[in-house]
């Protein structure tokens, strides 16, 4: 046990404590309730991230028959969402039992980071092949098909972007690439055309139009400027944030958390959240290049893809660069389900690393 708990990338760890606890210093200022309840969920995920590092998935990953069923399951869980559960806020996203809710879309991500990095492993002698290209997609089109029509938009959008993450990383040739961008396009187009409502398009073109009904659907993204501009070099100060204790910033816990951060803790607080969240993503792909086996190296590619893009739809969403979507900040923004998908993440990367030969 000893000698595990040295081999422990502790490096990753502590940038992935460090933005968890910028996000509990957040919440701490604007919500004490979710901060305690966020607080468990970090527990909860230190603990299941402790259980798949020391659980050895070498041979648990390398069968067929465990990918598949893995999949079954979740598309099953994803079909009882829809048909079953209750709406909030005007969707299925959540499973409710009892007390308990979780939100089965953030582990939709694990099993197709799962899934693709199973297949790619295994497809690279003919990756080439446009059978490649087309059996990959199939993976997010089921996923992503089902998780849209809860609608769960945004992790919609993050798992069409972990798969066209994956074909660029995979080494396809550049021609097949393009092909993959122009199938990229028409899943957007089909998806704005089929699936997107009314206000998720607004929202699209709010970002296009910033001057658009700014008392509306742009409404947001303002007081997210307002918030990010007033913080300056130091912040205005721990729950003096006029944006985010007055209420002016919305959902300042989870879509627009780093522009309370902003805020509050300023230019200095900005810079230290975004050099742990660099640290990390670079020691998830030091330790990808240097630990042996396909499924392992796309395990830590798959893994960085997501946060890359959790984290681009997220700040962008705050900058006025993407539409927002509901994309949490990984290992900030709050979030139980979300917090305990993305510890158990790390948690495999972790194992893959103290197991390496």
């Amino acid at each position: 046990m000893n000698s595990l708990f040295r081999k422990i990338d502790w490096q990753l760890a502590a940038a992935v404590l460090v933005l968890a606890s910028a996000g509990l210093l957040s919440l701490l200022s604007s919500s004490p309730d979710l901060f305690y309840k966020q607080l468990l969920w970090i527990g909860v995920g230190i603990l299941a991230a402790c259980f798949f590092t020391l659980v050895d998935l070498r041979s648990f990953f390398s069968h067929k028959s465990v990918i598949k069923w893995l999949f079954i399951m979740m598309v099953l869980v994803l079909i009882f969402a829809f048909m079953f559960a209750p709406k909030i806020k005007g969707n299925r996203s959540w499973i409710v039992l009892g007390s308990f809710q979780f939100q089965p879309s953030e582990f939709a991500k694990i099993i197709l980071i799962i899934a693709l990095s199973y297949f790619f492993s295994k497809a690279h002698i003919g990756i080439a092949r446009w059978k490649t290209i087309i059996s990959s997609f199939f993976y997010f089109a089921v996923l992503g098909f089902l998780v849209a029509a809860l609608p769960d938009m945004g992790s919609a959008f993050v798992l069409l972007a972990l798969w066209f993450g994956y074909v660029l990383v995979s080494g396809m040739p550049l021609k097949k690439i393009l092909i993959s961008i122009l199938i990229f396009a028409i899943a957007f187009a089909l998806m704005w055309a089929m699936v997107l409502k009314a206000y998720q398009k607004e929202r699209v073109l709010g970002m296009l139009f910033p001057e658009r009904d700014p008392m509306g659907i742009n409404y947001h993204v303002i007081q997210s400027k307002i918030a990010i501009g007033s913080g300056g070099i130091f912040g205005q100060g721990f729950r003096q944030g006029t944006q985010v204790q007055l209420g002016f910033l919305p959902e300042s816990q989870t879509d627009f958390i780093f522009a309370a951060i902003a805020e509050e803790g300023g230019f200095l607080a900005v810079s230290v959240l975004l050099v742990a969240f660099v640290w990390m993503l670079f020691r998830i792909l030091k330790i990808g290049s240097l630990i042996d086996g396909n499924f392992n190296k796309f395990l830590c590619l798959g893994t960085a893809i997501l946060f890359l893009t959790q984290f681009a739809f997220n700040v962008g969403s705050n900058l006025g660069l993407f539409p927002v979507v509901g994309v949490t900040f990984p290992f900030v923004s709050y979030g139980g389900t979300s917090m305990l998908a993305n510890m158990i993440l790390v948690g495999m990367i972790q194992s893959a690393w103290i197991k390496r030969s």
